[in-house]
């Protein structure tokens, strides 16, 4: 029996999704990859680095050229940019361009971890909100943190399980937990996530959704990954609102005991 959840879409400013799976569309072995892909992933909202477009001549951009066939929300995001100011021009171009008023905050402080920079952030997506674009930030796992950033503006936060690319899981989901319980707006899980066990712990802690990239692009076989990402976004979430058991330190019988007497120690000694 096939069991889905109808009443359960995902609302970001305004818009209305079906899937919770976000997908990157960089480092794909071949464009025709990249499509196979993202059939499989039923994504709905893709996201890809400004600096990698035309802007000059978006219509003949081969990147978007790949997706000119499909209704989708891009997300643009900023990658590349060291501050705040730079993030937001970026931010402008892409809109100026026809790319939709999205766009996904990334300002990495170190080139080696490539970890967000808090403050940079904080400004640029202040400013963006201000300017009416959907912002969603890529930022570190602080609680307090997101909850700034929500403040500011976002559509939604964007805290990664672990450093961009690392496909360490969720080093953290404490933290990850405790954002989803502080959050008003949806919790989307980006960044070092390796596999669908991944996934499915990171919905499991009630994030609204995962953006992936790298686990689905470099795996042996990114089809398959990116199809069974769609599943265990599906499972996961699912999981989540079905609601699991507490957890105890000690055994709790499945089959009720009462009226049932236990055998004495010296019966099961001779075997009666």
């Amino acid at each position: 029996m096939e069991f889905q959840r109808k009443d359960d879409p995902l609302k970001i400013g305004g818009t209305e999704l079906t899937s919770r799976f976000f997908l990157g569309t960089g480092r794909f072995p071949s464009p025709a990859v990249m499509q196979m892909a993202l059939d499989a992933s039923a994504a709905q909202v893709v996201t890809f680095a400004v600096r990698r477009v035309n802007l000059d001549y978006v219509e003949d951009d081969s990147l978007l050229q790949q997706m000119e066939d499909r209704t989708l929300v891009y997300l643009p995001n900023t990658s590349g940019a060291g501050n705040a100011e730079e993030a937001v021009r970026i931010a402008r171009l892409a809109r100026a361009a026809g790319l939709g008023n999205w766009v996904k905050v990334e300002i990495s402080a170190n080139v080696r971890t490539l970890l967000p920079d808090p403050i940079e952030t904080l400004k640029a997506t202040e400013q963006l909100a201000k300017e009416g674009f959907v912002v969603l930030p890529y930022t570190s796992d602080d609680p307090v943190l997101c909850k700034r950033l929500e403040e500011a503006g976002a559509a939604a936060v964007m805290p990664g399980g672990a450093p961009i690319g690392s496909g360490l899981g969720v080093l953290n989901p404490y933290n990850i937990g405790l954002i989803v319980e502080e959050a008003a707006v949806p919790v989307i899980v980006d960044a070092g996530i390796g596999s669908a066990g991944d996934v499915v712990q990171a919905m499991e802690l009630g994030a609204a959704g995962i953006l992936v990239n790298t686990p689905v692009a470099k795996a042996h076989d990114p089809v398959a990954m990116a199809y069974a990402i769609r599943l265990a976004v599906e499972a996961g979430r699912m999981a989540y609102c079905a609601g699991r058991i507490p957890k105890k330190r000690y055994a709790s019988a499945s089959s009720e005991l009462e009226g049932i007497s236990a055998p004495s120690f010296h019966t099961l000694q001779r075997g009666d």
